[in-house]
């Protein structure tokens, strides 16, 4: 939602101050990782163990070993549907991506309480997830980190929906009446911050930390990481795929983080090819 041009009203910048001094002193209430998901990324990241691990890891929260093998079986990672194990997963997909389903699952829209913003906020958790697959993609084709790239994908706009939640519950709390455009500037003022913040908390990866605090919705010519120019590619190519209404052709040609990853008109139409393939994998996340 835009809110360009708007101007906090009173009520909203009641607060303002209040959120300021929330963040600053580092007291946005954001969910704790759930154990389950900060224990498979760990196992991921770690050439010792194996795919038993993983399996038991998962298996030991059945709703999330479900909804994973659920995932793995859909038409985007396995055409045939015949996985019957998560053993058997984690040997076809491999550790990799068995963990980013098992974080995605883990997470996911409804982990924030955001009461009138839930259809909001699940359509941000879709972007963050299709700029997770897309940043994924850049990544490969560059022959960088992928995992790095899904996780600060992902993760680059977590701070929206913590934001959210905070926002109303302050305003019920201090009996303040916000418009929905105050509610969306306030969000997109302090959601960054937020991002930074969580992602740092749940202890993320170095380079997804850097990453997800360089990027900002506003000013893409300061993605000076490889990761954050990925992040930043994979967003626009997300909002692109699910709103082309939203963003051109021609203006994802032009984007400045194509010339910090020296990535040229031929390569990025080679990359745009796999919109199929990235869209199925998006339908799967959401194949219940």
């Amino acid at each position: 939602m835009s809110t360009e041009g708007h101007t906090l009203s009173s009520q909203a910048q009641l607060l303002a101050e209040p959120l300021e001094h929330l963040i600053n002193r580092g007291g946005i209430e954001v969910p704790m990782l759930p154990e389950v998901a900060n224990k498979a990324l760990l196992l991921a990241q770690n050439s010792d163990s194996d795919a038993s691990e993983m399996a038991q890891l998962i298996q030991s929260d059945q709703s999330l070993a479900g909804h994973v093998m659920r995932i793995a079986n859909s038409a985007a990672y396995t055409p045939m549907s015949n996985l019957v194990s998560l053993q058997q997963a984690i040997a076809r997909l491999g550790m990799g991506v068995i963990s980013e389903i098992a974080l995605t699952a883990a997470i996911g829209a409804k982990m924030f309480n955001t009461p009138g913003y839930e259809s909001y906020v699940a359509g941000v958790w879709r972007h963050a997830l299709a700029t997770s697959l897309w940043a994924k993609e850049v990544a490969r084709h560059c022959r960088s980190n992928v995992e790095v790239a899904f996780l600060a994908g992902l993760l680059h706009s977590i701070g929206r929906p913590a934001i959210l939640q905070t926002i109303i519950e302050l305003a019920k709390k201090d009996q303040v009446d916000l418009t929905v455009e105050d509610i969306h500037q306030l969000e997109n003022t302090y959601s960054h911050r937020v991002s930074e913040a969580v992602v740092n908390l749940w202890k993320m990866p170095t380079l997804v930390v850097e990453a997800v605090s360089s990027y900002t919705d506003y000013n893409n010519a300061l993605a000076t990481s490889s990761q954050t120019a990925q992040v930043t590619i994979g967003a626009r190519f997300a909002t692109y795929m699910l709103t082309p209404e939203k963003l051109d052709k021609e203006t994802l040609f032009v984007l400045p983080a194509l010339a910090t990853l020296n990535l040229y008109q031929d390569e990025v139409e080679s990359l745009l090819n796999q919109t199929d393939a990235i869209k199925a994998r998006l339908e799967g996340y959401h194949h219940e």
